[in-house]
């Protein structure tokens, strides 16, 4: 994880501004009151030295929903923020790296109801690796069952990325974290498990996997791929509901996220899954998967929008020097 490597450019309503200048007002309101959506998106470097970004129109029409569910209404049409997000990628030189799409209230009106206070929309980018680790990534990771409850879909937005609903998942992240785990998992109010603090869960059992159904977990898009990966992959695939100790008993486990990928558990309050390396169902998917966003399976290259990079200064250079010589 770590901190966020600057970059020269910020996208902020309409218009590129330097890092140091992408700036808010102290009263901007979703930073008081958490009303706001948000996407996460990543983009990769290609095995052929070129850049795509993974699903971005599956991430934009997420983005699109999420502000519809809050009634925020997107001041920039998709077209526009599509490709403003390819040009952004494209000043900032960028060959991997996270992209971070924020519809926000602006400054005006103070108090739970933000009246006619100005929506507005900013897209960052910057290089992030593993989020688990690239240990974690390799070998699993440790995770425990939180003390606090996935929210309920009548109680939140659940089917929204919200900024303000991932205070909850701050706290379970944080206090897996000061226990020595490396994620959370949260139950949803039936007790079944829901998610991680920032992940969808997949298990393993007896040759099939299964992962929680949508009436309480966000509708991740690294999740949807996954699940079509499996069924292309001839893998059987259920979604259910499951319980901590069927989570305990589960042959293997994984999680999935734009940030975290595919993320392999070994371990789940200090139970060992499976024989605690990532299960071979896990693996097979993990590799589909980044030699997918490597653009190594012509397949699903449809899920690939490509980037149009700027011309480094050594290939200016070399394109001066031809000319010059004929």
């Amino acid at each position: 994880m770590g901190d966020v490597t600057r970059t020269d450019w910020i996208w902020m309503d309409g218009e590129f501004v330097a890092w140091e200048d992408a700036r808010i007002h102290i009263l901007t309101h979703t930073m008081h009151y958490g009303y706001g959506a948000f996407e996460g998106t990543r983009a990769y470097k290609r095995s052929d030295g070129g850049t795509s970004v993974f699903r971005l129109d599956d991430h934009l029409g997420r983005l699109a929903n999420s502000s519809h569910i809050l009634q925020l209404p997107l001041p920039f049409s998709r077209e526009e923020i599509r490709a403003a997000t390819l040009e952004l990628l494209k000043r900032n030189k960028l060959e991997s790296c996270y992209i971070r799409h924020l519809v926000y209230i602006g400054q005006g009106a103070m108090g739970l109801n933000p009246g006619d206070n100005p929506v507005r929309l900013a897209i960052s980018t910057w290089p992030w690796g593993a989020y688990l680790g690239e240990e974690g990534l390799a070998k699993g990771v440790r995770c425990k069952i939180s003390s606090f409850t996935r929210p309920f879909p009548n109680s939140l937005m659940t089917k929204a990325k919200v900024v303000g609903n991932y205070v909850n998942s701050i706290l379970a992240k944080r206090e897996a974290i000061s226990l020595g785990y490396d994620e959370a998992l949260l139950l949803d109010l039936d007790g079944n498990v829901a998610e991680g603090s920032g992940e969808n869960l997949f298990m393993v059992r007896n040759g099939k996997i299964y992962t929680p159904p949508l009436n309480n977990v966000l509708e991740g898009v690294t999740r949807r791929s996954i699940m079509e990966l499996a069924e292309w992959k001839g893998h059987t695939l259920e979604e259910r509901g499951f319980t901590r100790d069927e989570v305990y008993t589960a042959d293997e486990l994984f999680m999935t996220g734009t940030a975290a990928e595919v993320t392999p558990i070994r371990e789940v309050d200090d139970r060992q899954i499976g024989n605690g390396k990532p299960g071979p169902i896990t693996r097979d998917l993990q590799d589909t998967f980044f030699a997918i966003i490597a653009g190594d399976v012509p397949e699903w290259s449809h899920w690939l929008v490509d980037v149009p990079m700027a011309a480094r200064a050594s290939d200016q250079d070399s394109k001066a020097t031809s000319a010059a010589a004929s």
